[in-house]
């Protein structure tokens, strides 16, 4: 009410003093808009009342208001009647030049207060790219102190170049995001003034104003122009320092000096601009001896691109782009418009045979998949090198790798920690010797997935605060200090979805700080087991890294419907690699069980062959892809005829009280302990509790045990049912866990008393029927859990072969697998086709 009087008070004062005035805004337009600083911005149209705006913070603004609405009227009234206001009365020319600024600043503030992007977008604000960052006007006494110096770029040119700027009048215009109406301009200049003394010239850097509190944003001046209202405005292409970026608290793993380039572009009032930078663009380089920084306020050697957190060397750049939807970013040109010569010379990549290190190697599903899929792309990779700490996961490796080095061995223990450099040397210099490593330089590739049990949901003592101070994560610091020993020329690093959402994903950021502090390109994304051809989820985090000279790898986009289960963590979940809402691409349909397992033999409880015949024939063209032979996975016509024998079909056997359980679960969908005698849904509110039946007697087994055990009733406050839970034929599988025995988890066979063999787990994994693993039951079940699901590392080692030939995007973050992949069975047709010719 008092806001409504006051406005209509503002009214009568001016016409009483024949001042022109500015179309006030709806009060009811939006919750925030009828707010003291937006008000006044409408009503003061004056330069000497503008002055009085500009002097006040908003915060402050809204205190008075609210404390002392009768001082801010009085003070209104007494500098309305100030001498240098009736001498703008008097002078029509001076006061014209005035109202057109007036409204300009009008407009300014609308968009400040409207649109109140105050933070340079940290991740954990994201809208990714929807939420760029929003000059915060200045507080200036003197509105001409900013101005356009020089002749406007002429008409045509400017036309040509920023084409959106000069729309039709009243055409309704938005940015790419939607988020934005784009300014209209009268014209464009290459020169301005601001504070009566500072020369800007376009595509100069510059601190601009932020919020109160914040450092000033670092941007660089891609145009300048005069709105069509009489605003002067300028549109800065930002730069991030580490801290904004998704590294976040882990931005002291980067030099505070360094900056990163990004696409993000926006508008701002031209008096944001705060003063002059010298950002020096340096070439990108791992080894630290080959880099000199200049003198300079910051330096810059990548660009940050917001999709799946990617950071890539610099591209040239083009100063004079076609048009105003083009970044600065694609052609470097100087000054005087020429080209100046390519920073980075691309290795020689005719190597007949690329290697690859694996490090957490496990039984050997990651590189398996990654030489599968860089072969079929043409790159001959070659697992050369691979370490665990596991003695049986090696010599499962080693026999489906002959042509690896493989030992059982810790690579550096927690403790070693503290004097990491000389004991990763000694570490290295020990396995070249013995065989087992590379020296730094030697090795083209590292996977590897390092063990981070510490953020496990199973750990009830997880160290929130410093992830890093326990033990059972620093495998983390060990394997990316390997990585920096041995300068491989691309890294892949997988790991549990925890590792981005646990304590804020730290250990996430931490990665990504570490490579990026290398000087290596990154790029993360959340991949799904189900979305490449298999009958279950299994998301999981992978961590691109490529040196300067290489191109950085995309993630290849699922090319099967996948049933989603779990959580995405919301702040990452534009990291999750999937097709754009809207896509016309048609993907295959979901994989099911009954489509991986079919076709294999029936097995008892106590079955202890390791090997035996197929029964039947494949079924389905998963079942026929995961018989071939590993020359035929490569893509090679078949060498000799292939022997028809099928390992690790065999179950862990159950004791004899939970194998007399098992055989009184019925063999329907959906059965479980629930079904057994003496167990109902409890009655209240709680449909999905159990307890026990009081009229039913309860039933025990032959040991004298209960038939229904005391922990299947309590597992979860006794709302889960999945102890002693059958899957069924026309379902998926929410992840394969290392573990096989019933008591808390869904891994009963669909129509036989037993749990999942070895082997079906391994088909649910993805590996191939070849693939043999060696120790005993238990151990063979901890390595297919543990395993990346081949199919998604054959995608991915399809990408690395892409980049390292060159073929793959520079910017773009995902590509599409070629039709049909990995259609092993066309590649042979095709490879048959010409050995006949």
């Amino acid at each position: 009410e008092q806001q409504k009087i006051k406005k209509e008070n503002i009214k009568e004062e001016k016409k009483k003093k024949n001042l022109p005035q500015a179309a006030a805004p709806d009060l009811n337009e939006e919750e925030g808009s009828s707010s003291p600083s937006k008000l006044k911005a409408v009503e003061e149209e004056s330069a000497v009342a503008k002055r009085v705006l500009r002097s006040r913070s908003v915060t402050k603004k809204k205190q008075e208001v609210e404390a002392q609405p009768q001082e801010e009227e009085e003070e209104e009234e007494e500098e309305s009647s100030s001498p240098r206001k009736r001498r703008a009365v008097e002078e029509e020319s001076e006061m014209e030049k005035r109202k057109l600024r007036s409204k300009s600043v009008t407009k300014k503030k609308r968009r400040v207060e409207e649109q109140p992007q105050a933070a340079a977008p940290k991740e954990e604000e994201e809208e990714e790219s929807s939420s760029p960052r929003r000059a915060v006007e200045k507080k200036d006494d003197d509105d001409e102190d900013s101005r356009f110096v020089g002749e406007p770029v002429p008409d045509q040119e400017a036309r040509q170049r920023w084409p959106k700027r000069y729309e039709e009048k009243g055409k309704v215009v938005r940015s790419k995001d939607e988020s934005d109406e784009i300014i209209l301009a009268r014209r464009h200049y290459t020169q301005a003034e601001v504070d009566g003394q500072i020369l800007y010239n376009l595509y100069d850097d510059a601190h601009v104003k932020a919020p109160e509190g914040m450092p000033s944003y670092i941007g660089k001046i891609v145009e300048m122009f005069e709105a069509v209202d009489g605003g002067f405005y300028f549109t800065a292409q930002w730069y991030y320092r580490a801290e904004d970026t998704v590294v976040q608290n882990c931005h002291n793993l980067i030099d505070n000096k360094r900056v990163f380039y990004s696409e993000i572009q926006n508008d701002n009032p031209l008096d944001c601009l705060i003063e002059k930078l010298t950002i020096a663009r340096i070439p990108l380089d791992v080894d630290p001896a080959n880099r000199t920084i200049p003198n300079c306020d910051y330096y810059c050697d990548m660009l940050y691109l917001l999709p799946y957190s990617t950071f890539v060397k610099l591209p040239t750049e083009e100063r004079y782009s076609s048009c105003e939807t083009s970044s600065t970013i694609s052609c470097e040109c100087d000054m005087n418009g020429t080209e100046q010569e390519e920073v980075f010379k691309v290795r020689d990549h005719s190597k007949t045979e690329v290697t690859l290190l694996d490090l957490y190697s496990g039984c050997g599903a990651m590189s398996t998949g990654l030489c599968l899929g860089a072969n079929l792309f043409g790159l001959h990779l070659v697992t050369r090198w691979a370490v665990d700490l596991n003695r049986y996961a090696c010599e499962s490796l080693r026999l489906n790798h002959p042509e690896t080095e493989c030992k059982a061995l810790m690579l550096v223990y927690p403790w070693q920690i503290r004097n990491c450099v000389k004991t990763i040397k000694e570490f290295v210099t020990n396995g070249y010797r013995s065989k087992i490593l590379p020296l730094p330089g030697d090795v083209d590739v590292i996977c590897g997935g390092p063990p981070c049990q510490g953020i496990s949901g199973f750990n009830r003592f997880r160290n929130k605060e410093n992830p890093l101070d326990d033990d059972k994560n620093k495998q983390l610091i060990v394997y990316m200090n390997l990585v920096q020993h041995l300068k491989p020329r691309y890294v892949l690093m997988e790991n549990v979805v925890d590792l981005v959402k646990f304590a804020n994903g730290f250990l996430g950021r931490y990665a990504l700080g570490r490579l990026i502090g290398m000087n290596y390109q990154v790029r993360m994304g959340m991949m799904a087991a189900g979305a490449y051809g298999l009958p279950q989820f299994r998301m999981r985090v992978f961590l691109w890294g490529a040196q300067p000279t290489e191109n950085l790898p995309q993630f290849p986009l699922p090319t099967h419907d996948v049933v989603v289960r779990g959580v995405i963590p919301l702040e990452f979940e534009k990291n999750t690699v999937a097709h754009d809402e809207g896509h016309n691409l048609k993907l295959e349909e979901k994989l099911l069980l009954k489509d991986a397992i079919s076709d294999l033999p029936a097995v008892e409880n106590n079955e202890c062959r390791d090997e035996m015949p197929y029964s039947e024939p494949p079924q389905t063209e998963f079942q026929k892809l995961i018989r071939l032979g590993r020359d035929e996975l490569l893509g090679l016509p078949k060498q000799e005829p292939l022997e028809c024998v099928l390992y690790d079909h065999r179950p862990l056997a159950l004791n004899n009280d939970d194998y007399e359980r098992v055989c009184e679960i019925p063999q329907k969908k959906g059965a479980n302990f629930r079904d057994l005698p003496g167990v109902r849904i409890c009655s209240d509110s709680n449909k999905n509790k159990v307890e026990w039946d009081p009229d039913v007697e309860r039933v025990y087994l032959k040991s004298g045990k209960p038939l229904v055990p005391d922990y299947a009733m309590s597992f979860v406050n006794g709302t889960s049912s999945k102890p002693f839970a059958r899957l069924w034929w026309d379902e998926t599988v929410p992840t394969v866990v290392t573990r096989a025995e019933p008591h808390n988890q869904a891994i009963l066979h669909p129509v036989q008393n037993r749990v999942l063999t070895i082997r079906e787990n391994a088909r649910l994994q993805g590996f191939p029927d070849c693939y043999k693993l060696c120790g005993p039951v238990k151990e063979r079940y901890i390595q297919v859990g543990n395993a990346v699901a081949v199919p998604v590392a054959r995608a991915l080692g399809y990408a690395l072969g892409s980049a390292f030939q060159g073929s793959s995007g520079v910017n773009e973050p995902v590509f599409r697998l070629p039709l049909k992949f990995p259609n092993i069975s066309g590649v042979c047709s095709s490879a048959a086709s010409e050995d006949d010719a």
